[in-house]
């Protein structure tokens, strides 16, 4: 199996082309300056993590900046700490600042001239249109959880972005799925038989940040530390390498 035997690579965005984790920790810090003890960054990361999925399944259809919000008072209470709706609206709305990964950009403009790019991403569509203009690219199809109601790693999600890709001639074994998330994105595409691509952004961390564990790890095709390499493999296996 090649990285060019593909005609469409699919990301999840956020961990994989946004920053989310440097997201996170820069718009929960009016929060955890306020908290007793110290709370390193896994341990924040870990936590929302724990809430944001938690809400995720109570709140299928709700939009992820109001999720967000929630995900915010629910750490305040953890925390013992006391937080203003205002505090929990701007936090939610925080997903326009988060920044793109230094690599992601110029990746991206490299593969848009060999595939088609779309994104399937737990996200709202306000909120990725912030994130959109850091990217650098035109998608060619953008499937949000607000389009779907439902949240990664719901299979519903990838049914539906299979189903829409369907319709502008892409079918299923002609996609690589291009996630740094093993728990929304590999083990949900490994159980429908998708091909997939792991850009393994935490490789130099412990433990799996804000997301949860994924419980025995999937079968990925191919894994990546970033964009960058997964760019440059491609381009090597065009000039024979």
């Amino acid at each position: 199996m090649k990285l060019t035997d593909f005609q469409a690579l699919t990301f999840d965005c956020y961990g994989t082309l946004i920053d989310w984790e440097t997201g996170m920790i820069d718009g929960l810090k009016p929060l955890t300056d306020r908290v007793g003890r110290g709370v390193s960054r896994n341990e924040i990361l870990e936590a929302h993590a724990r809430h944001e999925s938690s809400q995720q399944t109570w709140t299928p259809a709700k939009r992820y900046s109001d999720l967000l919000a929630v995900v915010y008072k629910r750490l305040a209470e953890e925390w013992g700490v006391v937080a203003t709706r205002e505090e929990c609206v701007a936090y939610g709305e925080s997903v326009k600042d988060w920044p793109a990964f230094a690599d992601t950009a110029q990746a991206l403009r490299y593969l848009k001239q060999h595939y088609k790019l779309v994104v399937l991403s737990n996200v709202d569509n306000t909120s990725f249109s912030f994130s959109n203009k850091k990217l650098g690219v035109d998608f060619d199809a953008i499937y949000t959880s607000e389009d779907i109601g439902s949240y990664k790693p719901s299979d519903r999600n990838f049914n539906y972005m299979l189903e829409k890709l369907g319709t502008i001639g892409i079918a299923k074994g002609q996609i690589l799925h291009t996630a740094e998330s093993l728990f929304h994105d590999h083990v949900p595409a490994s159980r429908l038989g998708l091909n997939s691509c792991w850009i393994h952004r935490r490789h130099a961390d412990q433990g799996f940040g804000a997301t949860m564990h994924p419980g025995e790890v999937p079968k990925v095709d191919f894994r990546f530390d970033s964009m960058a390499a997964l760019a440059k493999a491609h381009a090597e296996e065009l000039r024979g390498g």
